[in-house]
């Protein structure tokens, strides 16, 4: 039966939301390919971070061996299995002088992104406020926009600023807020925050009573020293806030999809209660060969952050070398971009256009990730050092024309 133009068969909450932007730059990126006479290599993709690092062999070596195992293709708890979380609790130990329990404070996640999403269900109900920061890596807003929540965005500002928007905010709400969703280091500015803001940050969520969400992705991807810190070293924090880490970036097992969330025990235990109507928890040996990379992976994880700063260190020189001055991001796996002046009418969709267009550089639209990203680009340090002095060489054609 044609169900076409019948009332009522519409999908209203999908018409309030936007494309997501990453499958519209795919879809650019395809375009493009198609007029380069599809040639592989023929585009610089800085767009989508999807780590192109291989997996240490081994991690992947545990995994197979796990894989041979009898009832290895089982049904698994949703909330990982034990080996996996009491390594993350050693890892918290160890890296960020967080204890943890691991059957109350920690739950594992199919990623990140799916953690968030889940979380969003099991957190809110339709009306309820959740503050986000203005720009924010896209789940961060639209997982609790799907879960009929009302979300208010605040410009994201050095730390003293934010600080005090986010105060006014709630001082000034006609309703209590249900939540605030942190990210540091910052998906897509780079921006990192000291314990000072963290301590601040759970005290006015102890005040007002509402939950803080920190999404601690880039943990591990520092720059020139810097150790971003775990907001569940915070005095309280465990009161009120939780924590997600994935391994996708620090371990290059984007693929993969393993992640985890801990601290506040109750909202562990929320989503522990909503995730089994979702997922029977993620492949055994992946978990597996989780555990064993937050156990033994120290020092390969060293060598990923020191391969992402030489080619931040990279890639800004070149920048700058070409007439782009961009501030140095102290973590994270991005180059935040504003656009210059001669091409800041194009906004961040016709400036990303140019470049793919007329030079096959793919850069993603600071647009995707809030209104106040429409004056800014974003760089994924996901290429080797070679295309990244192409890239430079190419972005120098167009620059000498507009800039110089």
């Amino acid at each position: 039966m044609n169900m076409i133009g019948i009332p009522g068969q519409g999908f209203p909450l999908l018409e309030k939301m936007p494309s997501y932007l990453a499958a519209d730059v795919d879809e650019m990126k395809n375009r493009a390919l198609v007029l380069r006479g599809g040639k592989p290599g023929s585009l610089m993709d800085f767009g989508i971070g999807n780590p192109d690092q291989d997996v240490p062999h081994w991690i992947l070596e545990t995994m197979f061996t796990e894989a041979k195992k009898s009832g290895a293709s089982g049904y698994m708890p949703s909330q990982g299995i034990p080996e996996l979380r009491k390594s993350i609790v050693n890892w918290y130990q160890r890296n960020h002088s967080v204890d943890l329990n691991s059957e109350q404070d920690t739950i594992v996640t199919i990623g990140s992104k799916e953690g968030i999403a889940h979380l969003a269900l099991a957190l809110v109900q339709p009306g309820d406020i959740i503050i986000v920061p203005d720009p924010a890596y896209p789940i961060h807003a639209q997982a609790f926009e799907i879960a009929g929540a009302t979300v208010q965005r605040i410009p994201l500002e050095p730390s003293e600023n934010f600080l005090f928007e986010i105060e006014e905010h709630i001082r000034n709400s006609s309703k209590p807020i249900r939540g605030l969703v942190l990210n540091f280091p910052c998906n897509p500015t780079g921006l990192c925050m000291e314990d000072g803001f963290f301590e601040r940050m759970v005290q006015l969520a102890i005040k007002h009573r509402f939950w803080i969400i920190h999404d601690f992705a880039y943990a591990d991807i520092t720059f020139d020293g810097f150790r971003a810190p775990s907001i569940l070293k915070t005095p309280g924090a465990k009161d009120v806030a939780v924590e997600f880490f994935t391994m996708s970036k620090s371990y290059n097992m984007a693929g993969w999809r393993v992640g985890f969330m801990c601290g506040n025990a109750k909202v562990v235990k929320a989503l522990k209660h909503a995730k089994p109507y979702f997922d029977y928890g993620m492949f055994r040996p992946i978990q597996h060969a989780a555990a064993v990379a937050l156990e033994c992976g120290g020092k390969y994880v060293k060598e990923v952050r020191n391969t992402y700063q030489r080619r931040r260190d990279l890639l800004l020189s070149g920048l700058l070398n070409i007439g782009w001055h961009v501030p140095p991001p102290r973590g994270g796996m991005f180059i935040w971009a504003q656009i210059p002046p001669p091409f800041k009418h194009l906004g961040s969709m016709g400036f990303s256009q140019l470049l793919l267009n007329e030079i096959g550089v793919v850069v993603f639209p600071g647009i995707g990730f809030g209104p106040s990203g429409n004056d800014f680009v974003r760089f994924s340090l996901t290429q080797e050092e070679a295309v990244i002095n192409r890239a430079i060489d190419s972005m120098r054609k167009i620059f000498d024309v507009h800039i110089r």
